[in-house]
Parts: structure tokens; C-alpha cells; sequence
């Protein structure tokens, strides 16, 4: 084994110890492997080594504390935090675990690692544990869009989750959600249903609990489906439960892994506004769909679009268009590009003379005027600038349509 092997490697164990020992979002914890470096700060959050005034400045400066404000109670305080769950720790079996679950653990460095987690900055996670088709990759920001909303989805946002869905993965992209009930569960099924062979993770689901279980347990099943043909991404190791802590903070990765973030349906207080914000303060895109002024599962997406926090999406090419730029060879969904229909970029008269315009045998100009409504010369020159489009063809027996059609 190389020293850089090594060195990577363990690395690699100091993250996930790190990921069991601290919740998600410990800002004091992120900030010491930010200061120390991971496997320093292992041997510190475990007592193995204590901390020196000079990285304890360090740790303040980075939570914009003053240092001399007592620069070590922080720290204090999280020691004591983490100090129950250190005689658990098990890294070397945790990593074995999620090799037999056919899963791996990606660190910053590898070049699995999404670069863009980058933007959350200091709260980027300190790894991400992984399940399914890893060796594709995670998908690009800009190939990926978050599709969020209520539990308790209603029939008219299952419907538009399944359109949405649907067309961005036959447009190449990528769709991300948490698993949960509603529009979730709708989003991840219809992104499967879409996706062909040698597509790739076509949907990727962003987990609360560990890896080993499958939470909610009524989506068993799909999330299966996810882990065989998708992925499932989580922040915490296997073992660890879902709470109220982690799913919110579950939420800043689904913002953060996608370019847009997509309301579908969402109550006045939903935790699908949270993935919004975040991907908000994130600088992403967000966009939210109108629903019937009726229904309390609108009310979110509603308040959304009033306070100008999204923008209005209707559609799958909209939501696409919200994440970053599509090749043109995959607009229309199937990997041609839709054909200029005949009448785009004509003026109206154009647009008489083409309807007045026979498809087989000629007619003469005069027959045109009168057909068309227009006077000989306008006919005339039309005809020179439909012709010039390929639209109109002249022979022997007069004007015709021409070969674009």
C-alpha cells in the first residue's frame, strides 16, 4: 500500500467515525476538522489529544466568535456532547457494513465527491455514505433537479410530480427528493419508470437514517428500486434512525446536490419550504407550481411564488431550463431535436400565402392574390421569401409548396 493510499485511507476512517460521532450540521465539529483536519480532530473530539489556545482561536475565528470570549467553551461544551457515543465507535465496521450492503463511503478528495457541496461552505457534510449505482457517478449539479413537496400529496400533484419527472429524465437529467411519502415517492417512481437502459442513477434519494434501512418503511419497496437502480445518499452511518434534527438537515443536501429545487405541492408550513430556503441562501434556483387557490396543499407553493421567492413551472422544460442550459439534442425528450415547424419566423402574409399555396399541381400568381387575399405584389415578393425558406417552389405549371414541409 502506498503513503498516499494510506493516508487516504485513513482519512477515510477518521470521516466516518466523525459521521457517527456528530450530528449533521454540528457547526463546532465541522470546524474542527476544518481547523485540524480530520484525523487530528478525531484524536481530539475522543480525548486523545487536547486541544492547543492556538486552534481553539482558530475554531472561534471560524464561527465568527471572538477569541477572547472564553475560546474554549465551545469546545468544552462539545466534548462533552460527544463523549457517550465514543465508546461505539467503529469505523472499520461501519465501512465493511455498507461494502457488504454494496454501497461505499465517498470523502472530499474522491472523485466521486459532489463538487457541489462546495457551496455550503463550512456545513459541507464530512462524507456522504452511498448506496447503488455509485460507480456512474453523482450526477452534476447542473444535471439535476430537486422535486419536493407534501406527505400528503393530492391527486392533481402526484399527476404533475409523474409529468415533471417523466420529462426530465427523457431530457437527461437527473431528479432528487428525501423518500418520504407524497410527492416524494411520486418523484423517485415516475423518474425509474422513465429511465432506459444505460441511463445511469436516473433519480437519486437523500436519506435521514442510515443507509440500512429503509425509512419510511411503507416505501420499502421503492427505495429498493432506488438502491438497485438509483442511489441513496446519506450523511449518518448505518444504524442511525431518522429524526426530526437529521431530516431537516437533510434538506440542505437535496438543495445543495441539485441546480434547482422544484416545489410541487406544499402546505402554508411544509418542510419542503425548508429545502427552498436552502437552496435559496444556496444561490440555486427555485421554482414552484400554482395550484388550485382551493387547496391547502398550494398554499406553500403559492406563498412562494407571491413573496417572488420562485418562479412559476408548468413543466418539465421549464424545471430543466431552471437547473442549467439542455443540449439541444435532448429537447424534445428522446434524443432528437424537434424539426422547425414550417410557420415559425413567418410574417402574416407569409403565413396566407403558405396556407394558399397547393401541395401538388402549381397555380399562377394571380390565382394566389386571390386565394390569399393580398395584392399582386405583395404575393410576388412573399413568394421570393418563401421561397428562400424552401417553402415555395416555382415550375411550369405555376407555384407550389416547397420541400420543407
Amino acid at each position: 500500500m502506498s503513503a498516499e493510499t494510506g493516508a487516504r485511507g485513513r482519512e477515510r476512517v477518521a470521516r466516518a467515525a466523525l459521521s457517527r460521532l456528530m450530528e449533521p450540521s454540528d457547526w463546532v465539529g465541522l470546524a474542527l476538522v476544518a481547523a485540524a483536519g480530520p484525523q487530528d480532530a478525531l484524536r481530539i473530539a475522543t480525548g486523545v489529544l487536547a486541544a492547543g489556545r492556538r486552534l481553539q482561536e482558530d475554531l472561534a475565528g471560524l464561527l465568527g466568535r471572538r477569541p477572547e470570549n472564553e475560546p474554549g467553551r465551545m469546545l468544552a461544551e462539545a466534548l462533552e456532547r460527544w463523549a457517550p457515543r465514543v465508546k461505539d465507535l467503529a469505523p472499520e465496521r461501519d465501512l465493511a457494513t455498507i461494502a457488504r450492503f454494496g454501497g461505499t463511503l465517498v470523502v472530499p478528495g474522491d472523485g466521486l465527491w459532489p463538487a457541489a457541496l462546495a457551496d455550503l461552505q463550512l456545513g459541507a457534510p464530512l462524507c456522504l455514505w452511498v448506496r447503488g449505482r455509485a460507480g456512474d457517478g453523482i450526477p452534476l449539479q447542473e444535471q439535476a433537479v430537486a422535486l419536493v413537496g407534501s406527505r400528503d400529496s393530492t391527486g392533481f400533484g402526484n399527476a404533475v410530480t409523474a409529468d415533471l419527472a417523466t420529462g426530465l429524465v427523457q431530457r437527461g437529467c437527473h431528479v432528487v427528493s428525501g423518500g418520504a411519502y407524497g410527492i416524494d415517492a411520486q418523484a423517485h417512481r415516475s423518474a425509474l419508470a422513465a429511465a432506459g437502459e444505460g441511463q445511469g442513477p436516473a433519480t437519486l434519494a437523500v436519506m435521514a437514517c442510515g443507509l440500512d434501512r429503509y425509512y419510511p418503511a411503507g416505501n420499502e419497496e421503492l427505495l429498493r428500486a432506488v438502491a438497485a437502480r438509483g442511489l441513496l445518499i446519506a450523511e449518518v452511518p448505518l444504524g442511525s434512525a431518522p429524526t426530526r434534527w437529521r431530516f431537516l438537515q437533510r434538506n440542505r443536501r437535496i438543495a445543495a446536490l441539485a441546480g434547482a429545487t422544484v416545489v410541487v405541492e406544499a402546505r402554508w408550513r411544509s418542510g419542503a419550504l425548508n429545502t427552498a430556503h436552502h437552496a435559496a441562501e444556496l444561490g440555486r434556483p427555485v421554482g414552484a407550481v400554482p395550484g388550485s387557490v382551493y387547496s391547502a396543499n398550494s398554499a406553500g407553493t403559492h406563498r412562494l411564488l407571491r413573496d417572488g421567492s420562485a418562479v412559476c413551472v408548468t413543466g418539465a422544460a421549464g424545471a430543466a431550463e431552471l437547473a442549467g442550459p439542455v443540449d439541444a439534442a435532448r429537447q424534445d425528450g428522446a434524443g432528437r431535436q424537434e424539426p422547425p415547424a414550417d410557420h415559425d419566423g413567418l410574417g402574416v402574409e407569409e403565413l396566407l400565402l403558405l396556407d394558399a399555396l397547393p401541395v401538388r399541381q402549381g397555380v399562377p400568381v394571380e390565382k394566389l392574390a386571390v386565394v390569399a387575399g393580398l395584392p399582386v405584389q405583395r404575393v410576388l415578393a412573399g413568394l421570393g421569401r418563401l421561397e428562400l425558406g424552401a417553402l415555395a417552389v416555382q415550375d411550369a405549371t405555376g407555384w407550389r409548396r416547397g420541400p420543407r414541409r
